[in-house]
């Protein structure tokens, strides 16, 4: 088999996985090659995800490093297997690299946690809203929508999103486009496995929330991702202990926000405040723009 001429951050993860495990194992390359029956050097491009890995290997390198959890093991090996060929394929000359492999972690996740400050998920997005955001260049904006599709299939993922009030207040496109995006998100609300919450200006609460993030829950929590947004660049988080702390961070943001958005019902009380409250109050100020 010959080395990638690309490497999916799946495939990279992959080979991560495997050298933490090897690590944690306290084996080298050219030890757990030689019960592989491979060379060394090869176990290295493996773990760099330039080489596969068939399946009796993977299983005995699991077997090696006494990796008994069911669960984490079929995540692995499904990792291993996938062909990565999905419909993300056709866009390769139009959107970045990392574009491609958050539209597949979004196919094979388990769930979605996602925080934004200044711009509406991707995944929320009215098609009006995205060709502002993406100058109107139509392949990615035709990227985006498909991307949506993820939320209404059968057996969906649930998608939990916290999104700060700044988001709501900025005129991307002007006023009807900021107001048919406000009621998209009061109808997207409606399905069971979309939870909506505001983060308000007021909150009193430092939240080191300042950088965007998407959670990607894998097959196992020990496969879960980050996907951490950058204005130029974005990039992907595995390492155990990063993950658990954006975990935290995103249960902690989750915490400070508003009551989810449930357009179905509002509370009973006037002087509770919630999300759907805060998003008809900003929605109210568009109509005299």
């Amino acid at each position: 088999m010959g080395f990638r001429t690309g490497i999916s951050e799946r495939q990279r993860r992959f080979g991560e996985e495997l050298r933490r495990l090897r690590d944690a194992a306290g084996l080298s390359a050219l030890e757990i090659g030689e019960a592989l029956g491979v060379k060394g050097p090869n176990i290295s491009h493996t773990e760099a995800g330039r080489l596969g890995l068939n399946s009796e290997r993977l299983n005995a390198w699991l077997d090696i490093c006494n990796i008994t959890d069911p669960q984490y093991r079929a995540g692995l090996i499904a990792m291993s297997e996938s062909s990565g060929k999905g419909w993300w394929r056709e866009f390769k000359p139009h959107v970045v690299p990392s574009a491609l492999d958050l539209a597949e972690f979004e196919a094979s996740a388990t769930a979605l946690d996602s925080y934004q400050t200044l711009l509406i998920p991707g995944l929320l997005q009215t098609k009006a809203y995205s060709e502002v955001i993406h100058d109107y260049a139509e392949k990615k904006v035709e990227f985006r929508q498909r991307r949506q599709e993820l939320l209404t299939v059968e057996n969906a993922p649930p998608f939990r999103t916290v999104i700060h009030e700044a988001a709501l207040h900025m005129m991307y496109g002007g006023p009807t486009i900021m107001r048919d995006q406000l009621n998209h998100l009061i109808e997207v609300s409606r399905l069971p496995h979309v939870t909506i919450q505001i983060l308000p200006f007021d909150c009193t609460t430092y939240s080191s929330s300042e950088t965007p993030f998407v959670l990607m829950h894998g097959a196992h929590t020990r496969l879960d991702t980050v996907l951490l947004e950058q204005p130029h660049s974005s990039y992907f988080l595995g390492d155990p202990e990063d993950v658990a702390a954006f975990r935290r961070k995103f249960e902690r943001i989750r915490g400070l926000a508003l009551p989810p958005l449930h357009s179905a019902t509002r509370s009973p009380s006037a002087t509770q405040r919630d999300s759907l409250g805060l998003i008809q109050h900003v929605r109210y100020k568009l109509q005299g723009r």
